[in-house]
């Protein structure tokens, strides 16, 4: 079976959508995409591994998983997915320490992305320097509805 279009899946990885394809974010979304638009960027001490088996960027402090961001490779770019980071985690900037990483991690590789998570989306249009790293043909979520 040939892989969709990752444009035509965006409002799929949501909790739900309006009708007209707006991703509207859960709760948890809500939680860490308030995280990456304020300044909650504190330093927590994270080790981030890539593991392209799982496709899953993971997320560990002192050896204790903290969350991930998955991924996976489509057409020589690479989705940006979802990702998640555990409750205890948050407002501690693990959110905002990971995105950056991936996405200093596709540019460094000379990769571009199609951004089908919210919490990426909001990351990036907080900082504006990351959009050369998003696909300009497929960019994925564009919108994300505030509700």
């Amino acid at each position: 079976m040939t892989d969709p279009d990752p444009n035509t899946l965006a409002p799929q990885h949501t909790a739900a959508g309006t009708s007209s394809g707006t991703p509207v974010p859960d709760d948890d979304q809500k939680a860490l995409m308030g995280e990456v638009a304020g300044d909650d960027d504190q330093s927590l001490e994270l080790t981030i591994t890539k593991d392209e088996t799982a496709g899953i960027y993971d997320a560990t402090v002192a050896d204790q998983e903290v969350g991930g961001l998955t991924y996976r490779d489509h057409d020589g770019r690479v989705v940006l997915v979802a990702v998640s980071i555990l409750p205890q985690f948050r407002h501690q900037g693990a959110a905002t320490q990971l995105i950056r990483h991936v996405l200093d991690d596709l540019r460094a590789q000379g990769k571009k992305a199609t951004v089908l998570c919210p919490i990426v989306r909001t990351f990036i249009d907080k900082h504006t320097d990351y959009q050369d790293v998003v696909d300009p043909q497929h960019p994925g979520v564009v919108k994300v509805s505030p509700r």
